[in-house]
């Protein structure tokens, strides 16, 4: 029993890496670029939130869309001032700005928010009749409690990987992106709005680690200014794990991380379950260097 508790732990938290880790690969897939900054983007979003529920009073299903809307306009802000200049620069320029945008949003929620964590209420939780709250369900004669928030974190990671895999594969503006992916000078060539697209891209990815950012705090409760830095990291592992530019290999690889970590740290070490997880990255990708569903691209001389 305490393995299942592990386990349904593991990919609750892998489901919140594969939310983070589908907006890695989506504008790593259609614009080419690392954005270092996406997991800063998580802790606006989570401050957000949390200023919206527990200052405004309002409601996680009103101040979750709300966050993800400021949150979008912040990542199409970023695009167009820190990368879109960066187009046609070497992959190290983008990677060095990046970096600096990350900075950049820590040190201004820094400025903003304060230093001290602020606690983060978990908003995914029922209030019986006699007042008392019930945090999850139990199972097996209350052997095994699974906590209502991670029952939504699962469930919203599947909603989320299948509602992006019909957006792209289905719609006007998915084809667009999959065109641009393939061949920008191509896609514009036959009237594809580029910028257009790379920036509708970076929103997509910005709202989606708002709503990691709401299911990281619930789960955690706990909101600082660097609390995006780590699992943004384990995030682009995942994409990196599963193939990066692949919807279900951000998906798969987030899982698989989440469950690796949670298995490391309950029977191993919570030290070394770090350290285990990028270990399992290296031997994956010594075996397959494109990733778990990557698919191996040469390049065009």
């Amino acid at each position: 029993m305490e393995f299942l508790s592990y386990l349904i732990s593991g990919i609750s938290l892998g489901s919140v890496y594969a939310i983070i880790a589908l907006g890695y690969t989506m504008v790593y897939g259609i614009a080419k670029m690392l954005n270092f900054a996406h997991g800063d983007v998580i802790m606006v979003g989570g401050y957000l939130s949390y200023y919206a529920m527990f200052s405004f009073g309002l409601p996680w299903f009103v101040a979750l869309p709300a966050s993800m809307i400021v949150c979008a306009c912040i990542g199409m802000l970023i695009e167009r001032l820190a990368y879109k200049p960066l187009r046609q620069a070497p992959s190290l320029a983008v990677l060095i700005t990046a970096i600096g945008v990350s900075y950049f949003l820590q040190n201004s929620a820094l400025l903003i928010f304060g230093a001290n964590p602020k606690t983060y209420s978990n908003p995914f939780q029922s209030v019986n009749p006699d007042g008392s709250i019930n945090a999850g369900i139990s199972l097996f004669g209350g052997q095994l409690t699974i906590t209502y928030v991670s029952i939504v974190t699962i469930i919203s990671c599947i909603i989320i990987m299948l509602a992006l895999n019909f957006f792209t594969s289905k719609t006007k503006m998915g084809k667009a992106m999959r065109a641009c992916s393939e061949d920008k000078g191509a896609a514009q060539l036959m009237g594809i709005n580029v910028n257009r697209t790379i920036s509708i891209t970076f929103a997509i990815g910005s709202a989606l680690a708002a709503v990691a950012g709401v299911l990281l705090c619930s789960s955690y409760t706990l909101i600082q200014p660097t609390t995006g830095s780590m699992p943004g990291i384990r995030a682009f592992t995942a994409a990196v794990f599963g193939g990066i530019g692949s919807i279900p290999g951000a998906f798969l690889g987030g899982l698989l991380i989440g469950i690796i970590e949670s298995l490391a740290k309950a029977y191993i070490s919570t030290q070394l379950s770090n350290s285990i997880v990028f270990a399992v990255l290296i031997i994956v990708l010594l075996v397959r260097p494109a990733g778990l569903l990557g698919k191996y691209v040469p390049e065009k001389v």
